[in-house]
């Protein structure tokens, strides 16, 4: 029987959370539902109350600060029990419903991995989505009107909540992908600056039998990297970096680049698009620029910003226990700064690579130069190789030849 967990402050919401427990009921499904208020009573009784969530976190309730302090509490907490729930096999769906309050369940969300079905429904889905962004497999919907009693609009968009969380659970707990017996997977980043070179790597891994999971929003790669599900990660799609050190388009999330080191993933590494950072269209920096079809501006790297992000990536994998290659295409980071291209520009490609050396020098990561550009095929296919061969030991191309 699947399990569903309710997350959600019962002080606020306690009557519509115990009306979706019984829509769910009511379809055979098992619930838990977790109380993570902080102000009255509850209006639920609950199955985890808001004490666990609390201890869960290493706090005791009673002597937590303000409302603020207990809310970041709750959150910790939340994500502490569903950690724990998922592991003993006690869930396999997580349904909230609120307004503002949304963030202390998607914390909870935030900490489980893609695959697992997550759904939110709040009234902040067409006001501020932002809190929602960087929840791997979230599914959100808008609630039309606040959640405030189960009314004629609301228990429509209720009981459809219930149906579609109780048939994602339902599909979870029957069989996940890439269990035993399965191909083995990996992650790979990819964006529209990197795209032929990873596809040049994923169709060499697809005929050697792996199952690539392609990822255009880091957030959700760094937490299949960080999940225990993949056999090894290829990240050749560091756009996101430049975004957040020159304040452009969809900027790195916390952690970037850590999540693989963290848990030990073999992973293969490519600084692809260092060359540049997104921004809105008619964004006027007054720097060398290349305008895409959408109308977004893309500006180049300067050598001292290339040299800036060539020692963050350093930092980031420099530690790494398990077996890691950066692999650095010296003629280029993407298709514009091949030779030839708008941004291609030697200086600067140079002064990322001098600091890639340095940061990683010393280290266990081994550091592979290859004249050609990113989206080489070449390019891809060795990378692709390499991660075959740590998983392996057997270096498909070089044995080809």
């Amino acid at each position: 029987m699947p399990v569903v967990v309710l997350i959600g402050m019962l002080d606020a919401q306690g009557p519509e959370y115990a009306w979706v427990r019984d829509r769910l009921e009511a379809v055979g499904t098992e619930v838990t539902l977790v109380d993570t208020g902080v102000q009255g009573p509850p209006r639920a009784v609950p199955d985890i109350t808001r004490e666990d969530v609390a201890l869960a976190a290493g706090a005791d309730l009673d002597e937590t600060g303000d409302e603020d302090d207990r809310i970041r509490t709750m959150a910790r907490g939340a994500a502490e029990i569903a950690g724990r729930l998922l592991r003993a096999g006690r869930l396999h769906g997580v349904l909230a419903i609120g307004g503002p309050g949304s963030a202390v369940p998607t914390t909870a969300m935030r900490a489980l991995p893609a695959g697992v079905p997550k759904l939110m429904v709040s009234s902040m889905a067409a006001d501020d989505p932002s809190a929602f962004v960087g929840v791997p497999g979230l599914t959100l919907m808008y609630s039309v009107v606040d959640i405030a009693g189960v009314t004629g609009v609301s228990s429509r968009v209720l009981a459809s909540a219930a149906a579609a969380i109780a048939g994602l659970a339902t599909g979870y707990a029957a069989g996940r992908p890439g269990t035993a017996g399965g191909p083995p997977i990996v992650a790979a980043t990819a964006a529209g600056a990197t795209a032929p070179g990873v596809g040049a790597a994923r169709e060499l891994l697809d005929i050697l039998g792996y199952d690539v999971l392609a990822f255009h929003g880091t957030a959700a790669y760094e937490a299949a990297a960080g999940g225990g599900r993949l056999a090894a990660a290829l990240d050749a799609t560091l756009l996101d970096l430049s975004a957040e050190l020159l304040g452009g388009l969809r900027p790195a999330a916390p952690g970037r680049l850590t999540a693989a080191v963290r848990a030990g993933l073999p992973q293969v590494v490519a600084p692809g698009g260092l060359d540049m950072a997104e921004f809105a269209p008619g964004h006027e920096p007054g720097r060398r620029v290349h305008l895409r079809e959408d109308g977004v501006t893309l500006l180049r790297t300067t050598p001292l910003e290339a040299a800036e992000l060539g020692r963050r990536v350093a930092a980031r994998l420099r530690d790494a226990v398990a077996p890691t290659a950066l692999y650095v295409p010296l003629r280029g980071l993407s298709g514009l700064s091949a030779p030839g291209g708008p941004f291609h520009d030697p200086v600067a490609d140079e002064a990322l690579f001098a600091a890639l050396r340095e940061g990683l020098d010393g280290s266990a990561v081994e550091v592979h130069e290859m004249d050609a550009h990113l989206n080489d095929p070449a390019f891809g296919r060795a990378m692709a190789d390499h991660l075959h061969t740590m998983l392996t030991r057997v270096p498909v191309i070089r044995a080809a030849s």
